[in-house]
């Protein structure tokens, strides 16, 4: 090789790194911006039917993006810890799709939107005979039923364990959050004899709600959240540790389950401001996944109407517009 060819591919490797650099500068600066830009917010409030949750500091404002090469950006509180909540029925339902199949929850479950508060009974009445969703605290209790193992706890390590692999670190129980939430959780216990009743329930029905109760009360923090969502962005390859967690088909039915109700009754009016395939918790996070680029988190307590973060909608609605992050969104050429 020449030393004009030598010459050559150095200055585009040069080129390159450089433009790599300048790229990941603009994400972090419209991360910062963004947190500047809300922080200010006022609005929404902490859940207060759970009682731990309502004790949360409601000025809890991080925001992380990761990206599927591992690099990250942050800005605020991004290791401020709040109980995952809903978030985690995004993360239950890969472990199921992982372990049986998409057969398992298209017969078992189901993946309509609702169209009805994550807690809705009349949502099960309607929905009865065409199923319901793992998005929805119905279809997350009939979800958790579905992983595999033989009791209670066989279960419970199997979901700690695979939300872990997720975070890329050991994730744990908030006690106070989980007995709070075991204390008023009467409605989920009512919907699982419902989902018996129905016979859309796999495991005994108050063993399956004490699970969920569990797996919704493992704390994290923003970081946390940003790396499990990279790793649905991925594919199921945890982009921090390189390991797989789940599998890309897994992956691939989790995502279009999470669009359809990922943030409840506003799911639609989410999706159709930014395209991406959201998860909300009332614990106050948030996160969105671009599919081979990103995954996004934003932890903020207080919530809007629908239990939804509103500092953590308008972060990532601002990010989405200004990356231009929107998979729909497909520029023509001049």
């Amino acid at each position: 090789m020449n030393i004009q060819k030598i010459l050559a591919i150095a200055v585009f490797w040069v080129i390159s790194f450089s433009s790599i650099a300048q790229n990941q500068q603009e994400i972090q600066q419209v991360v910062e911006q963004a947190y500047r830009e809300f922080k200010g917010i006022q609005e929404g409030k902490n859940a207060d039917y759970i009682k731990e949750l309502a004790k949360v500091d409601s000025s809890i404002f991080g925001i992380v993006m990761v990206d599927t090469d591992g690099n990250i950006y942050s800005a605020g509180d991004h290791f401020s810890q709040v109980s995952i909540q809903s978030v985690s029925k995004a993360f239950v339902l890969s472990l199921v799709l992982n372990q049986s199949g998409p057969a398992v929850i298209k017969e078992n479950v189901g993946a309509n939107a609702t169209g009805f508060p994550f807690n809705s009974i009349i949502a099960m009445e309607i929905n009865r005979e065409s199923g319901i969703n793992s998005m929805v605290n119905a279809g997350a209790i009939a979800t958790t039923s579905l992983v595999n193992g033989e009791t209670a706890n066989d279960k419970w390590e199997a979901i700690v364990s695979k939300l872990s692999e997720f975070a890329g670190r050991t994730l744990e129980v908030d006690e106070p959050v989980y007995i709070s939430e075991a204390g008023d959780n009467q409605r989920n216990v009512a919907q699982a004899h419902l989902l018996k009743a129905y016979n859309k329930i796999y495991f005994d029905a108050d063993q399956s709600v004490d699970i969920y109760t569990r797996q919704c009360a493992l704390s994290v923090h923003a970081r946390d959240l940003a790396t499990m969502a990279a790793t649905l962005a991925s594919g199921g390859i945890n982009p921090i540790t390189n390991k797989r967690v789940v599998s890309a088909e897994a992956v691939s039915y989790t995502l279009p389950v999470m669009a359809t109700a990922g943030l409840y009754e506003n799911s639609g009016k989410w999706l159709y401001q930014t395209g991406l395939p959201g998860k909300s918790g009332v614990g106050g996070a948030l996160i969105a996944v671009v599919p081979g680029k990103f995954g996004i988190a934003v932890v903020s307590p207080p919530l809007d109407e629908a239990g939804n973060s509103v500092k953590g909608q308008l972060a990532i609605n601002y990010i989405v517009e200004k990356l231009k992050l929107n998979p729909y969104l497909v520029a023509s050429n001049p």
